[in-house]
This record gives structure tokens, C-alpha cells and sequence, in this order.
């Protein structure tokens, strides 16, 4: 079974088909589908029952209508169209300043200065690399956190010039995440000019960590730092309507297997490999069984190790990836595995008469999962946010910044900000920005919607109790 991805029309969107990953439904099996949407989210999380997904609650409705028929709002869309071209400026500025893992700080310190020419004069970087700007409410609203990544997955000196072809700019990471970027900077600038004023506070964040073994370091901060946080949306590359509201946690292990080393010919039989104690590992590892739903899987993902091709090994290492869309078949994946390794060395140790073969594991990543129900108010806003830009809604699951906040049982989503895109983790990463304003109009409404704004709509999102610090 693929990853789930389920379409739901919202209560101004009509449409005559549903889409998932694998098939098409007629618009009649909405309901149907739309309670099955809810019932993957929840069973995925390990939960006893599934919640069906009502039509949008009237009073989200409401605040939706009131906002998108507001003459200060309707302004202030034309302004982010009118932004584009600006917009892509930024777009460019940041794609071409390198941003490996762990080495956010130059294109942080550019979003920085952007942030501030744009209206948010006191953004700071936090301890973690984070850019932060707050932009403040009335008061008495809920706070909402509103990021995109600052890191992509390509090392340092990768060229990452921007070029143009066949109308779509082609660069290392320019959807994933830096389109991202620039939108909320194009959102900052269209907030300002215009004076529009939010009830709740608006969290706007540049962070760090989302990619490869940065272990979502940046949100963990974040949370651990403000825990009057209430909600989040994360920008992120998607299809216009689409609402991430599952988050896939994953283990990542290296392991490192030890032994004295010797000739491969005058020590044969003496001494035991480091390299055919993880081969044994690894066919061990190849045969674990996983289930199907809630998706779980593994691989090896890089191993390497030995000193020539005439000596016995006397170290080799490998790293795994471990990921469920539930905790629960996780941790029994990496028991699995764990035990595999462990009777790996005693089949080698074993193999030779000895105990001179060792290994030793390290958790090099730990990403927490979690779901946002998708009858939350902050699912159903987003819902009615597609609804108002004539498109149906369609759930999916992935690990990004969201599971952060999903782990502590704070709503969070992550939507796209417009845009064509391809290429994503590749050399050859695109982004067609043809019409790309409406993607960012729409998620725009949605995080208004969620905040109010102040003489048009009240917030949808629910101001929480602080939580409490972490011991």
C-alpha cells in the first residue's frame, strides 16, 4: 500500500473526481473518502478509533467568507500578485548563497537583512541559527508560527547559479525551500505596506535543521525556547490544496564494528572480519519484516570501512534509516534490527572460534512523529482557505519540520506557497513561478484566517495554556 493521499472538496468547490497517489474516485464518495482520510491520519498515530471528517464547521466558514470578502483583504492579494516579480528577486538572492546542513549562517543572515528592510526591524538569529521576527497582534491572540527551511541537502560547492530555460528557473534546492523563503518575505512586505493589522501574532521563521542529519534541531529549539507557540504552518514545495497533516518519525543509527585486523592471508582464520560482520548484519537486516500500514521501512543507507584489499577489516561502519508513520512499528523495526546486528557479530566471532569482533551504535537522528487530526480547526481552516481558491484539499503524510510541534499535540500543517516543482533533492531542481501568486494568496488566507484580522475575522486558532518547560 502507497502513502495515502486523500482529496476532500471543501463547501465552495465543486468537482467531478477525487485524486489519490494511485486512483481516481467520483466526487460522490467524498464523504466516504473524506472519513477515510481522517481514519488513515488517526490509525497511522496508533490511534483506538477514527474521527470522521465533517463538512467545515459554520463558524470557520464564517470567519473564511467575512475575510475573503473584505475589501482590505482583496487589496492586499492584488498586492502579492503584484509582488511576484519582486519576489522572485529574493528568490534568487538566497538560492545562489550556499546553505549545506549545519551551515545555514550566510543565507540566514540574508533572510535577516531582508526581514528587517521589509518591516520586521526587530528579527533576530537565535542560539540554534533560527531567523525570528514577530510580528505582534492586538493582543489576546493566538500565536502562530510560520516558517520555511533555510537548509538544503547539497554539500558546499555545489554550483548553485541560477539558470533559466524553457520558463522555469533550474538551481540545487530553489522549491525545496527556498521558493518558501521568498514568499514570506513577499508576505512581510505586503502586511506592511498595506497596515494590515492581525489579531493573534504572527511567528515568522527562517530555520535551520529540516534536511539530512540536521534533525529538525532548528524547530526542536524553537519549541523548547517559546512555548506559548499555539500552532504552526510550514511552507513547503506542494500541489496547490494540498495540507501535510502527518508527520513521518524516523530512527537513524550508525553502526561501527571493530576488530584486530590482519593479513588477509597470514591471518585467515585467526582473526574475524569488521567487513563480513556487517555483511552479515546487513542480510539480516534485508530480511526484517515491516508492515504495510501504517508504512514502515529501512534501509543501509551508506556503509564503508577496511584498509586494502589484502587485509582482514579491522573497522567498517554503515548507517541506517528506520521510518514508520506510527511510533509504535518503529520501535519494534528498531528492535528488529538492533538484535540483528548484535547476533550478526556473534555469527562472525562464532565463525572463527573468537570474541574479538565488537559493535557499537549511535542514534545519529531522531525525528518524532505525530498527526494533526484533519477535523482540527486548523485542518478545516486550511480546507476552507483551498475551498475559497477552487481547490479540493488533499491530506498527506511526510516528515518535515511539522512533526516537531505534532509530537507535543500542537497543530501544525505544512502547505505549499506556489508553483511548479521538480527535481526536488536532485542537481537538476526546478520551479515554474507561471502563476505562482496564487499558491501564495491562498496560503496567505489560510494563516490570516487562523490569526484574524483585526475588524474583519476572528481567529479560527485556539489560544492554548504556555506549556510547561521540559526537565
Amino acid at each position: 500500500m502507497g502513502r495515502v493521499i486523500v482529496a476532500v472538496d471543501g463547501p465552495q468547490n465543486g468537482g467531478s473526481a477525487l485524486t489519490t497517489n494511485e486512483t481516481t474516485m467520483p466526487a460522490p464518495f467524498v464523504s466516504k473518502v473524506a472519513t477515510l482520510a481522517a481514519a488513515v491520519a488517526l490509525l497511522a498515530a496508533g490511534a483506538a478509533q477514527a474521527q470522521s471528517t465533517a463538512p467545515v464547521p459554520p463558524a470557520i466558514d464564517q470567519a473564511y467568507t467575512q475575510l475573503m470578502a473584505a475589501p482590505a483583504i482583496a487589496r492586499l492579494l492584488d498586492a502579492v500578485k503584484a509582488d511576484h516579480e519582486r519576489s522572485i528577486e529574493d528568490l534568487k538572492l538566497l538560492v545562489e548563497i550556499e546553505a549545506p546542513p549545519f551551515k545555514e549562517q550566510r543565507r540566514a543572515e540574508a533572510f535577516l537583512a531582508r526581514m528587517k528592510a521589509l518591516g520586521l526591524a526587530d528579527a533576530r538569529i537565535d542560539a540554534e541559527g533560527n531567523v525570528v521576527g514577530l510580528r505582534k497582534g492586538t493582543g489576546n491572540g493566538p500565536e502562530l508560527l510560520v516558517s520555511a527551511h533555510l537548509d538544503t541537502v547539497f554539500p558546499a560547492g555545489t554550483d548553485v547559479k541560477v539558470k533559466e530555460r524553457d520558463g522555469k528557473l533550474y538551481a540545487p534546492g530553489i522549491s525545496d525551500d527556498t521558493r518558501a523563503l521568498s514568499v514570506l518575505l513577499s508576505w512581510i512586505k505586503v502586511l506592511n505596506d498595506h497596515q494590515i493589522q492581525t489579531v493573534g501574532d504572527l511567528m515568522i521563521v527562517g530555520n535551520v535543521g529540516e534536511e539530512e542529519l540536521g534533525n529538525l534541531r532548528g524547530m526542536k529549539a524553537l519549541f523548547r525556547e517559546h512555548l506559548d507557540i499555539d500552532g504552526m504552518v510550514g511552507i513547503e514545495p506542494s500541489v496547490d490544496g494540498t495540507v501535510l497533516t502527518l508527520g513521518t518519525a524516523s530512527h537513524r543509527y550508525e553502526f561501527t564494528f571493530k576488530g584486530p585486523g590482519g593479513h588477509s592471508f597470514a591471518a585467515f582464520g585467526q582473526v574475524p572480519s569488521a567487513i563480513h560482520g556487517m555483511g552479515r548484519a546487513i542480510a539480516k537486516i534485508a530480511e526484517v519484516q515491516t508492515p504495510t500500514f501504517p508504512k514502515t521501512t529501512f534501509t543501509v543507507g551508506t556503509v564503508g570501512g577496511g584498509t586494502s584489499v589484502n587485509t582482514i577489516a579491522p573497522d567498517a561502519r554503515m548507517a541506517v534509516d528506520i521510518r514508520s508513520d506510527a511510533m509504535g512499528p518503529l520501535l519494534e523495526t528498531e528492535k528488529k534490527i538492533l538484535a540483528a546486528v548484535d547476533a550478526a557479530v556473534v555469527e562472525e566471532n562464532k565463525r572463527w572460534g573468537v570474541d574479538t569482533l565488537t559493535v557499537s551504535n549511535k542514534l545519529i537522528g531522531d525525528r518524532p512523529g505525530g498527526q494533526t487530526p484533519t477535523d482540527s480547526p486548523i485542518v478545516q481552516a486550511a480546507v476552507r482557505a483551498n475551498a475559497g481558491f477552487g481547490h479540493k484539499t488533499l491530506f498527506r503524510g511526510a516528515s518535515t519540520d511539522a512533526n516537531v510541534p505534532m509530537s507535543l499535540g500542537i497543530p501544525a500543517i505544512i502547505v505549499g506557497g506556489g508553483g511548479k516543482t521538480g527535481g526536488f533533492h536532485a542537481l537538476s531542481e526546478w520551479i515554474d513561478l507561471t502563476d505562482a501568486w496564487k499558491g501564495a494568496q491562498n496560503s496567505l488566507v489560510t494563516v490570516l484566517g487562523l490569526v484574524g484580522v483585526q475588524g474583519v475575522s476572528a481567529p479560527v486558532l485556539e489560544k492554548r495554556a504556555p506549556r510547561a518547560a521540559a526537565k
